[in-house]
């Protein structure tokens, strides 16, 4: 037990930063998905390509590659990002690039009935998606969203590539030094308890938007 308590003050500040880079990459990827969502059911055709190209790179190839292209390879081209911000670059484009499909999978799930009604009543484009077409849409990609989320949160461990201290890192360092699986143990124990919060939030969200049902 000692030793767990002796272990806590590194890994809450390897926890601090795992919070940090899944809190900023939430923010940011989840308009972005919007975004991305809205870009591949334009009708500008240009648009609609870049919106697919985007989407074609960022799910086609790994996200520990990304990160490394970014860090490692743009510094060939004079472009200089220093750790952190890289990071969250990797994190946002890969992340942005699956919560727009899933949100155009959303968005055309509503019936094209609600878009006419919405048109006799004179409401305007931009009314009808936040008013209409936005509420239920939440609802109906809750489910695969929360599999994202807590998707990302394990993912923050491959900022390692880049020398970031998050969670997992401390852990292994403090698993080789003292030739010792306690250290990986404690730290499932921390992810365990991060996806079971997330659940419960998620549970929550799905039955708050329930009577879209």
């Amino acid at each position: 037990m000692d030793y767990v308590t002796s272990l806590l003050p590194s890994l809450m500040e390897g926890l601090l930063e795992t919070l940090k880079i899944f809190a900023v990459t939430l923010a940011l990827s989840l308009p972005l998905g919007v975004i991305v969502a809205l870009g591949r059911l334009s009708k500008i055709k240009i648009i609609n390509t870049i919106a697919q190209v985007y989407i074609w790179i960022m799910r086609g190839t790994p996200l520990l590659l990304q990160i490394i292209f970014i860090f490692f390879g743009l510094p060939i081209i004079n472009v200089t990002i220093d750790r952190f911000p890289a990071a969250i670059l990797a994190f946002v484009l890969n992340y942005g690039a699956y919560f727009g499909e899933i949100f155009r999978a959303g968005i055309e799930s509503i019936d094209k009935g609600q878009y006419e009604a919405s048109e006799v009543l004179g409401m305007s484009n931009s009314q009808t998606f936040f008013r209409i077409v936005l509420p239920q849409m939440i609802k109906r990609v809750l489910p695969p969203v929360s599999n994202e989320v807590i998707t990302l949160v394990k993912d923050t461990a491959l900022v390692y590539v880049v020398g970031l201290d998050e969670l997992l890192r401390f852990a292994k360092i403090a698993s080789n030094r003292d030739a010792s699986l306690i250290p990986l143990v404690v730290v499932a124990v921390f992810y365990l308890l991060l996806t079971a919060i997330l659940t419960k939030v998620f549970q929550s969200l799905e039955k708050k938007y329930s009577y879209y049902s």
